[in-house]
């Protein structure tokens, strides 16, 4: 089987709470709201992928127990082959959020996250390779892999470090606005980095790009009524890696990805938002986004 798009990251079972306030030492409160359901990164935006039409793998570690079962039960109901999704004797990957207003706290539990291996046979048979925070060693092999064998590569790097020697074997370098500056300093460092391509989501909505020309341009941001921002970095990730698989410039295919992360961050959840493709194409006309769908 080919794929467009082999994606190689966590899955988690998130488990998001949406309180007016944080509790004080020892104090149960109650929710307003909340939300319980499939996540992590890599996962959310495969998720994507395959509702928008492409072929996706998966390499992931899942426990060998009811989450794990439904993260492969569901990858298999929306055409995402998890064959080399490894189960083991460990518990699933947890994630759970609280979320007051803009202020949102994390705990996450690895579990069988930890337990992930390449499979270097799978990834010849793909277009792409996308990574998010994964063990270094492993995005060092993957990146070189895919270096060495003419595969694109694109890099969600979050708060792990990014490691030494293969920047610029990056086709896509993605991070968040806070994240970049706390590797590289200001935002005019996007003309340093050795990347092919470099794409930082701003504070605020929109994102700042680099293209492999050296071209520099700022994408601006949709408004919208935020109700959870788990996994609009990963929807935005999506748009990027869908639209230059299909050709687009780096600008349109960011401008889909800041559409995708506009969608959801107006649901609860990293994957409530996620729609098939002819839907993301009726919603975007609606706002009269202007994108080569």
């Amino acid at each position: 089987m080919k794929f467009d798009v082999i994606a190689i990251g966590n899955l988690n079972y998130d488990i998001i709470m949406l309180i007016d306030r944080f509790p004080e030492f020892h104090e149960k409160i109650s929710a307003k709201d909340a939300y319980f359901g499939l996540g992590g990164a890599a996962g959310n935006t495969a998720s994507w992928l395959a509702h928008m039409g492409l072929k996706v793998g998966f390499i992931g570690a899942v426990g060998n127990d009811e989450i794990g079962e439904a993260h492969i039960n569901y990858f298999k109901k929306i055409g995402v082959d998890a064959s080399r999704i490894k189960t083991v004797d460990v518990h699933s990957g947890v994630a759970i959020v609280l979320i007051k207003g803009e202020d949102k706290r994390i705990v996450k539990f690895r579990g069988a996250n930890d337990y992930r291996e390449l499979d270097f046979d799978y990834l010849t048979k793909t277009r792409h390779i996308h990574l998010t925070s994964n063990p270094e060693k492993l995005i060092v092999d993957a990146v070189n892999f895919a270096y060495e064998n003419g595969i694109s590569v694109s890099l969600d790097i979050g708060e792990a470090k990014l490691p030494k020697g293969i920047e610029e074997k990056i086709t896509y370098l993605m991070m968040n606005e806070d994240e970049f500056k706390r590797k590289f300093g200001s935002l005019e460092k996007i003309r340093e980095v050795t990347a092919k391509n470099v794409i930082i989501t701003l504070n605020g909505g929109g994102a700042l790009i680099r293209n492999e020309k050296g071209e520099i341009a700022e994408i601006r941001g949709l408004s919208a009524q935020v109700v959870d921002s788990t996994g609009a970095g990963d929807s935005f990730a999506a748009g990027v890696i869908y639209g230059v698989l299909r050709g687009w410039s780096l600008e349109d295919a960011s401008k889909l990805g800041m559409f995708l992360a506009y969608l959801t961050v107006q649901k609860v959840g990293a994957r409530s938002a996620i729609i098939p493709l002819e839907d993301i194409k009726k919603r975007a006309s609606e706002i009269n986004l202007k994108l080569p769908l």
